[in-house]
């Protein structure tokens, strides 16, 4: 362990100013960005990185690393001077290039882009709620792999969190949980610089911070002067001491430190100035005619973090070595996991299973089925719910429950969120960032709402995420139109890169569980409250997002498409109108855009463009569906909110009928 203890020294404030000037210039160059944090939080984070952060700038993604996260990421150049003078990948002209285009150093930290960046922030309070989720994942697999003398995962996450962080209402969820679980290994450094955008937090943020924080179970240390890293060091080894609370260093920092724009908002979020930037590099004693200028010193004492990296990550490789010899079974499962891989015969339970025909499911008890088939061979596949188990169907039975105290922790893999849908997508998301874990988590469709901040970013970081939804229609009937999405599914389909499927019965269910599984990016699965039939064989390509389920009993005149609940209608309604002799082709559409992603012949095979006469019957919004129905098709869906009755009425209001669906046919067949 690096010297906590050292007092603070004239290289250490070369150190810090040059992290600090670096910045700067980065921001003035760009015009653009934010210096006031670099300004005020870089003897925090320097203090943080030089005696206590474990990792390997030339490996950054060494697993036994300790996870850093700027939560704050408007700060981002702060960062990225971090990572450039501790010798990761970031050269100093990505630095002169802050914030242009296909650089390295974005406007905020992106995680897949910029190296040591560990997750994607800048949406306040998301990188609050994801080092959460990577504490979780931390304590999960020592539980699972530490054996006595063996500690092959032993880490720490540190953040650095803002006003703005904990302004958002997320953060609240978030702290919540971690002091449940008493995540000890959770260290967050609080730059309380008491300025935000529109002025001084006065205006808005008042509360106790201590007070709030201990509430939840926090260990809450403070640190009167920002500048003082000696006093931050001291208070970081209190806190790493804890090891039954998570721990909030309050640290009173001054914003845009040194500038003549210190302690005001207009340092906030706009480049200093030419006679700004002259007075801070005067009140720093930096050369006046030099911009990104790291002095000689600085730059070793801050490279030594590669040596201390190296010589780190061989005294853990060393131990894993041994670990090996001694537990060579563990050792395999953990070296896979690491790497990201599946269990030989992970899926073993899955193909076991059988779905009679005879029977209807819904398709969230089909879900249910198939996670406890795939929990049994899947030893990382951890979730719950926010509070809503026993309705979303995706309590583990027999996987125990998740305790993350150090001194009783278990390997129990079923999760309780609460009802902290903000912060359980986002838990979820540092789960999967962590690696080595599967994580899943589960609500009703309708509150994805709560969750669409966390699910835009698992979607922007492509992890590995998966996301269960349940009561996905005006199906789940009495409860109402607060309860019952329209806009959902349109509105995540709209998402980049989130594959959502939403199955039409259980053997689709089963696909899209292992399209989930084996993709290694995230995933919405949508599913019903109601019982549904059976519908299609289970070597049907649901993989490729739509298909032929049912094809025309003589010459077909027109296509009905459908998705999820709808299509058992689709399919009564084909067999009405073959008896009237019109004769249509069924195409379930489980995934829209794993469809788009088929070749242009498939694609025709399954809609050939000769058949213009197409229906597309969905229980959700019919914004989006002329994209396949043509200007000669048509839409059945709802384009307004549902009501509080019984399901079967409710669909019988809305026209969501074999009925209905024969006599729009009809009318575009005429």
């Amino acid at each position: 362990m690096k010297d906590m203890c050292s007092q603070q020294t004239d290289l250490d404030q070369l150190s810090v100013n040059t992290i600090r000037m670096l910045s700067v210039d980065a921001i003035e160059q760009a015009n653009s960005g934010h210096p006031g944090l670099p300004l005020g939080a870089a003897p925090v984070l320097y203090a943080l990185w030089k005696r206590f952060l474990r990792h390997n700038p030339k490996n950054p993604k060494w697993f036994d690393r300790d996870r850093f996260i700027l939560s704050p990421g408007h700060g981002s150049a702060l960062l990225y001077s971090l990572l450039h003078l501790t010798g990761y990948d970031i050269s100093l002209e990505e630095i002169k290039n802050f914030r242009q285009m296909d650089s390295k150093t974005p406007g905020h930290p992106e995680y897949g882009i910029v190296p040591g960046v560990e997750c994607t922030t800048g949406p306040l309070g998301q990188g609050f709620a994801m080092g959460v989720g990577m504490a979780i994942a931390e304590q999960y697999l020592a539980k699972l792999f530490n054996k006595p003398d063996f500690k092959v995962i032993d880490h720490f996450t540190y953040a650095l969190v803002s006003d703005g962080d904990l302004m958002e209402g997320i953060s609240a969820e978030a702290a919540s949980i971690a002091g449940h679980l008493k995540l000890g290994k959770l260290i967050y450094l609080y730059d309380d610089n008491d300025i935000s955008i529109d002025g001084s937090t006065d205006l808005t943020f008042t509360e106790n911070v201590r007070m709030r924080f201990e509430a939840c179970d926090w260990q809450v240390l403070s640190v009167d002067d920002g500048n003082d890293i000696d006093a931050v060091a001291s208070a970081v080894a209190k806190a790493r001491e804890n090891l039954n609370q998570p721990s909030l260093i309050i640290v009173r920092t001054h914003i845009g430190y040194g500038s003549p724009k210190q302690d005001t908002s207009g340092v906030h979020g706009a480049p200093l100035g030419a006679n700004a930037l002259k007075a801070t590099k005067e009140f720093f004693g930096f050369p006046l005619d030099k911009s990104f200028y790291v002095p000689e010193e600085a730059s070793r004492n801050m490279l030594a973090a590669v040596g201390e990296g190296k010589k780190l990550e061989q005294s853990w490789n060393t131990l894993l070595a041994q670990y090996e010899k001694a537990y060579p079974e563990a050792a395999k499962l953990l070296k896979n996991l690491i790497a990201g891989l599946l269990p030989e015969g992970w899926d073993t339970g899955l193909n076991a299973l059988q779905f009679p025909a005879e029977k209807a499911v819904a398709t969230r008890s089909a879900s249910g089925t198939i996670m406890n088939a795939l929990a049994k061979y899947l030893p990382n596949f951890i979730g719950g719910s926010a509070d809503l188990g026993s309705s979303v169907k995706t309590v583990l039975k027999d996987a125990g429950d998740l305790d993350c105290r150090v001194a009783t922790a278990t390997t129990g893999r079923n999760m309780y969120f609460g009802v902290r849908e903000h912060a359980m997508g986002s838990v979820v998301n540092g789960m999967a960032l962590h690696g080595g874990i599967l994580p899943f988590c589960s609500t009703f469709f309708v509150f994805s709402d709560y969750m669409r901040p966390a699910i835009r970013l698992a979607a922007l970081m492509d992890v590995h995420s998966i996301f269960v939804f349940s009561h996905d229609s005006i199906g789940l009937g009495e409860d109402g139109p607060t309860h019952q999405p329209v806009e959902h599914l349109i509105s995540l389909r709209a998402m980049p890169n989130l594959t959502l499927f939403r199955p039409a019965d259980a053997n689709e269910t089963a696909a899209a569980w292992r399209f989930a599984i084996t993709c290694k990016k995230p995933v919405a699965i949508v599913l019903s409250r109601q019982d549904l039939p059976i519908l299609n064989s289970s070597a049907s390509p649901v993989e490729k997002g739509a298909y032929i389920l049912s094809e025309a009993k003589g010459d077909m005149r027109g296509i009905i498409i459908s998705s999820g609940s709808e299509a058992h209608l689709a399919v009564e309604a084909q067999n009405r109108l073959a008896q009237k002799g019109l004769f249509v082709r069924v195409v379930s559409m489980p995934s829209w855009d794993l469809f788009e992603q088929q070749t242009k012949q498939y694609k025709d095979t399954v809609l050939p463009p000769s058949v213009k006469c197409r229906l597309a019957v969905e229980a959700g919004s019919s914004f989006g569906w002329e994209r396949y129905t043509g200007d000669c098709g048509a839409v059945i869906g709802i384009d307004k909110f549902g009501a509080s009755a019984p399901a079967e009425q409710l669909f019988e209001q809305y026209g969501i009928t074999a009925d209905n669906i024969c006599k729009r046919m009809e009318t575009l067949l005429s």
